[in-house]
């Protein structure tokens, strides 16, 4: 175990005693290497190929028919322009469905040894998210994970690992050590700060922003952290450059998966979104069968105006 050069926080070697222990407490741990240099630059290789369509089509979310058009024709007219079309993009939601090398970070032995150790043996997948966040691009305000992908035993679990050194100056992660424990959800409003993307704010927690934590770290290191997890990102203030992070989400798969509702006729208890994949284990309701759903999508970062 070594630590982070700014903020003493444990990074771990593997995902022993004291990695569950640190989880435990304060609501996220650090694994060294998560992704080998070779992995991290197939996932940035095909970030590459993501962006500029040839993996296929990336559907865009925004306020109206006019915006989606600007961002697509954007888009179109930097395709011969590696790094121009690359700054097209904050995030882009399920490349694991395009691409390998993103289904094999989102298998990786390693990751999944430690999400057996936090979880529990039977562990499945329902995202990815590939953030690439270049210069002058927003970060997220305050959340949980869990407002937004709610399971019913509290196991959501992420794993946000760098695809660049991150940095205060790129826009690392910030988190709120031990805002997880007391299993609340708190309310979230919509918010206007240039620093974030479009995303709604969580507010009313009894913590501040000073009792806030950079996690600063370098390229293949994954953050790994509860869904209760008060975390945040700023703006990428760097002249140049990029901060590229692969985050996926993970939960314990004796757990329904209510994610968007009962289907029509369905009773709110037995939803269960089984656009899963699972990496760890056995399915319990594997007998449900799985559906491919989700395609790759983009959402705004505020820039044209948010899909709300």
């Amino acid at each position: 175990m070594i630590e982070t050069a700014t903020t003493r926080v444990p990074l771990f070697d593997r995902a022993d005693e004291d990695f569950v222990e640190h989880f435990a407490r304060e609501g996220f741990a650090l694994l060294r290497d998560a992704l080998t240099p070779e992995q991290v630059k197939a996932v940035n290789d095909d970030a590459l190929k993501l962006c500029r369509g040839d993996l296929g089509q990336i559907s865009f979310r925004g306020p109206d028919a006019s915006a989606i058009l600007a961002r697509e024709q954007a888009v179109a007219a930097a395709r011969d322009d590696d790094e121009a079309v690359l700054r097209q993009y904050l995030c882009i939601h399920y490349p694991h469905k395009v691409s390998q090398a993103s289904l094999a970070a989102l298998k990786e032995p390693r990751i999944v040894d430690a999400l057996t150790k936090v979880i529990g043996p039977n562990v499945k997948a329902m995202q990815s998210m590939l953030f690439i966040k270049s210069e002058g691009k927003p970060g997220q305000a305050w959340h949980q994970d869990e407002f937004f992908i709610p399971t019913r035993d509290r196991s959501l679990t992420a794993v946000w690992v760098a695809l660049d050194d991150a940095t205060i100056e790129n826009g690392c992660l910030w988190v709120l050590p031990g805002s997880h424990a007391r299993g609340v959800i708190y309310p979230a409003r919509e918010q206007d700060d240039p620093r974030f993307d479009c995303s709604t704010e969580a507010y009313d927690f009894p913590y501040t922003d000073e009792d806030s934590i950079p996690v600063e770290i370098p390229s293949g290191t994954a953050v790994i952290f509860n869904g209760y997890l008060l975390h945040r990102s700023l703006q990428n203030s760097g002249k140049h450059g990029y901060r590229r992070a692969l985050t996926n989400h993970y939960m314990s798969a004796e757990s329904l998966l209510p994610w968007f509702g009962p289907r029509e006729g369905e009773h709110m208890g037995i939803a269960d979104y089984r656009d899963i994949i699972m990496v760890a284990g056995e399915d319990p309701y594997a007998y449900k069968g799985t559906e491919d759903i989700a395609r790759p999508s983009s959402r705004p970062d505020k820039e044209g105006g948010c899909d709300r």
